[in-house]
């Protein structure tokens, strides 16, 4: 090593160490302190709601994603916030389901918009219904149906939206709207033969039943195109999956002209971009015949897709312009698939951009008559290790200090990001001295060899700010969310809570306060 290189390590390690010691810890906390003795609990009416779902968000991802964020930044990173981390209002959520000690996110997300825990694989059900029971749905009908605070918003004359970088038909999306008892029956082509009985298909179900959400953003193009037809995107034959020969977004757009509705439907950025939100009613947009790209993939020209936080934005500048409110979901969903691939850093750079679509949500709502929430449908098998120094890189490995006080008895270095389980598995385990850890593809070790990792029966967190916010508090089951959501916008078992209340601030009627179009 050259005098210049080790005079430069120890200039970063000087420095670091007069940050480490420097820090006013008794007075961080002071004034953290003097915060919280100025909060006061939000009892008003949640006009609007916002449902923030990072798929697969757990602790541990929150943890490294403040981290990832920091050091993008130039600073150490553990000292970084992530913006719903301000919220004043923290809870935790028990995401087991009904038949489950470690869920998937059909019935996780059924629970949290559905307000009933259900059956793994099982969409917007009760549990009455088992996984891919078809014949009990249909016996049971509306009886075996959960309405999600969607459905409960629009009856109560509010806008609704969903968005999504997943496909639309997709677990967590499709429990705002669709009753399945199987979340993989996106098409028609999903439903086997030998099912009984004549359960519809989610595509079809959001189209024909739930055409009054008037923002879906997503991907999951393919689910709603005849199989007869090239994908308009690649041109490419084999894409499409209707085997009905049905073209789903024709449909929508004839519905809602039906409707004298002023609408749009985009498949590219460009179109996107171009949509003016004072101008359209109805925005169906999908990006992708499957899942949207992840950011660090995204094309982001004209021919691409639009980010997280372009699609919040317009859909909420949409919503907003009814005077009732409205109650918008927005998933994260690739934070999950990246860390089902072991892939770390594509996990938290979709969390960093997750969080960037919450601070968008921020600045167009006021925290006075919305309520934000932030949470997780579960978590994965996902850790930060190693008696790491400050500093250390999040996608590193575990330093020299961390590995002297606790060596690996195989003598080889590992990083600090590390999974229990998935495709990162190697036999004998990689030596990764020259390994660029960092590299965008590279897959973090794992101890059990998997396809997929698995998601874990942790507690996740919930975020919350706004009116009623504070009713997220200690350790809730998952199903509680939407139950402070109705109570907190008097919709669904709540609807009569509000009776003839109206918003009035500084001499302002609810009429006045609706928020302009920037």
């Amino acid at each position: 090593m050259s005098s210049g290189s080790t005079m430069l390590r120890l200039i970063i390690c000087f420095c670091i160490i007069i940050s480490v010691c420097s820090t006013d810890w008794s007075g961080m906390a002071k004034d953290a302190l003097k915060n919280a003795l100025k909060l006061k609990p939000n009892t008003g009416i949640a006009r609007n709601v916002v449902v923030f779902v990072g798929d697969g968000m757990g602790l541990s991802t929150i943890n490294a994603a403040r981290i990832y964020k920091g050091q993008k930044l130039g600073n150490m990173g553990e000292e970084t916030e992530l913006e719903f981390e301000k919220f004043p209002n923290v809870a935790l959520s028990k995401v087991y389901g009904a038949d489950k000690q470690v869920p998937e996110s059909a019935q996780t997300a059924t629970a949290l918009f559905g307000g009933e825990k259900t059956n793994a694989n099982v969409v917007g059900l009760k549990e009455s219904v088992g996984t891919s029971d078809c014949s009990a749905y249909i016996k049971l009908g509306e009886e075996a149906e959960l309405k999600s605070i969607i459905r409960l918003a629009i009856e109560q004359g509010k806008s609704t939206g969903v968005v999504t970088t997943t496909r639309i038909t997709h677990a967590t999306p499709a429990a705002t709207y669709a009753h399945s008892p199987n979340r993989n029956w996106e098409s028609d082509a999903d439903i086997d033969s030998t099912v009984n009985g004549d359960c519809t298909d989610i595509a079809q179900q959001l189209i024909n039943e739930n055409h009054d959400i008037q923002v879906i953003l997503g991907g999951g193009r393919r689910a709603f195109l005849p199989a007869t037809e090239p994908d308009p995107e690649t041109n490419a034959m084999g894409v499409n999956r209707r085997l009905d020969g049905q073209n789903l977004v024709q449909r929508w757009k004839t519905l809602q002209m039906n409707k004298n509705k002023r609408y749009n439907y985009v498949w590219r950025k460009q179109e996107f971009d171009a949509v003016d939100p004072r101008k359209v009613d109805y925005l169906l947009g999908l990006f992708n015949p499957s899942h949207m790209q992840y950011e660090l993939d995204r094309d982001n020209t004209g021919n691409g897709e639009p980010s997280l936080t372009e699609m919040t934005s317009k859909a909420i500048k949409i919503l907003k312009r009814n005077e009732k409110g409205f109650v918008l979901l927005v998933e994260g969903g690739r934070i999950d698939l990246a860390h089902h691939a072991n892939n770390a850093k594509r996990a938290l750079e979709e969390t960093v951009q997750f969080e960037e679509a919450v601070k968008t949500a921020m600045s167009l709502t006021n925290q006075e008559d919305t309520l934000m929430i932030v949470t997780a449908d579960h978590s994965h098998p996902f850790s930060l290790t190693g008696y790491t120094n400050r500093g250390n890189p999040i996608l590193g490995l575990v330093d020299s200090d961390g590995f002297a006080l606790e060596p690996t008895t195989d003598g080889m270095p590992y990083t600090s990001l590390l999974y229990a389980n998935g495709p990162g598995y190697t036999s004998p385990r990689q030596n990764l001295m020259d390994v660029e850890t960092d590299n965008d593809d590279y897959k973090q070790q794992s101890a059990v060899p998997l396809s997929s990792d698995t998601h874990s029966g942790e507690d996740v967190g919930i975020f919350a700010r706004g009116p009623m916010s504070h009713l997220f508090h200690g350790v809730q089951e998952q199903n509680y969310v939407a139950h402070v959501v109705q109570y907190a916008a008097c919709i669904g078992d709540h609807s009569v809570r509000c009776g003839s209340r109206k918003f009035h601030r500084k001499g302002q009627s609810h009429r006045s306060r609706v928020h302009k179009m920037p």
